[in-house]
């Protein structure tokens, strides 16, 4: 089987769905070495109460303990969302060759959309990146899950005010 861009999106979509199960925003990702995943992981911030446990985070946490080095060197990494301010400098730190995203984020992305920090070529690493990447899909499962979390506010919010 041929191991392509699209299929390690597709493992990163995985990720990203193991997350949503857990209540999480559906953001996951997974890196690659020699053409083999060396780390996956999805968001944790609800689950660890805390802002910086995003997937990419997570993951590159992962593959340097993998690797027992904080150059990831000779990687790929695959994330379904642009990554964040946060994630981008995480993402130049840990120098890995190529970043691969889904969904494009007019928000907060760092790749290009809102501000291109890993474009910026005054950092000490830069890496080539390429978006769009199974886009429809990623962004779907970002639109369905925080549809669902406005559809649970509004039931809440009815239910309250029965009580009355």
């Amino acid at each position: 089987m041929m191991k392509d861009k699209e299929y390690f999106m597709k493992k990163a979509i995985a990720a990203a769905k193991r997350a949503e199960a857990k209540d999480e925003v559906p953001v996951g990702a997974v890196i690659v070495k020699d053409g083999e995943i060396i780390a996956s992981a999805g968001n944790r911030k609800e689950r660890e109460n805390c802002a910086v446990f995003h997937a990419e985070i997570v993951a590159i946490h992962r593959a340097c303990k993998k690797l027992g080095n904080w150059y990831l060197d000779g990687c790929e990494m695959y994330v379904t969302l642009e990554p964040c301010p946060m994630c981008a400098g995480a993402i130049i730190n840990s120098r890995p060759d190529k970043l691969y995203f889904g969904a494009y984020d007019p928000k907060a992305g760092c790749a290009g959309s809102l501000y291109d920090l890993l474009g910026d070529g005054r950092f000490n690493h830069t890496l080539e990146v390429e978006g769009g990447i199974l886009k429809e899909e990623c962004a779907a499962l970002l639109s369905g899950y925080f549809k669902k979390k406005r559809e649970s506010k509004k039931l809440e919010k009815q239910k309250g005010e029965k009580k009355c």
